[in-house]
């Protein structure tokens, strides 16, 4: 009995070593992967965000929801949250600051995601620069069919470029004016999800920071 009793506790004792290990091991790894990890995903951002805003130096990280409070904009930032949800659009709860190199402010970067695609969501990057036009527009999820709906980034995207409009609408007979946007043939759920999403940054640009200085 004793000695079934000692090699509990023996047995036990290795388990709890080992465990304390593994942890200390973990807690080593994760601290020394932590900073370069976090760099990456940082450079992974600003990457994602100078596809759509070119001219930019570099950007800055904000909350949206916080620029809605420290700019009285509460009610405004609630109701475009609900118009997006009605559209099928959620609107990114971080944006990012467009910066020149001198350090000022020259637009603004958002996460858009159209729950309306045929094969699942859109994930854009959408830039706008201070005077509301178009600075680009980039996919970074997307999953329509192979063939029409995957054809966005290359039929679709590089139509809203440069535009300032105050609404963009899609055409199946060529456009003909400023703001239309070509449909791809056979796929016009996938044009009508990325053609209401840009429409989305538009209006959150509009009703949140169009003329409201830096910020």
């Amino acid at each position: 009995m004793q000695s079934d009793r000692k090699k509990m506790w023996k047995e036990a004792g290795i388990l709890f070593a080992i465990t304390l290990i593994a942890g200390l091991a973990l807690g080593f790894v994760h601290e020394l992967t932590k900073e370069p990890i976090a760099v990456q995903q940082q450079l992974k951002i600003q990457n994602s965000c100078k596809a759509v805003f070119a001219d930019a130096d570099h950007f800055t990280e904000e909350t949206l929801q916080n620029y809605a409070a420290d700019n009285g904009l509460e009610d405004v930032y609630r109701q475009l949250t609900e118009e997006g949800l009605e559209a099928g659009v959620k609107i990114g709860e971080t944006f990012y600051v467009a910066m020149d190199l001198g350090g000022n402010c020259i637009g603004y970067v958002f996460s858009l995601t159209s729950t309306q695609g045929y094969g699942g969501n859109i994930e854009l990057m959408a830039g706008y620069t201070k005077d509301g036009t178009v600075s680009g527009v980039s996919i970074l999820s997307i999953s329509e069919t192979p063939g029409l709906g995957m054809r966005a980034g290359e039929v679709l995207i590089p139509q809203f470029e440069g535009q300032k409009v105050n609404a963009f609408t899609y055409t199946k007979s060529g456009k003909s004016a400023p703001g239309e946007i070509d449909a791809i043939s056979g796929a016009t759920i996938t044009t009508k999800a990325v053609t209401g999403t840009v429409n989305m940054g538009l209006s959150l640009y509009k009703e949140m920071f169009e003329g409201k200085g830096e910020q």
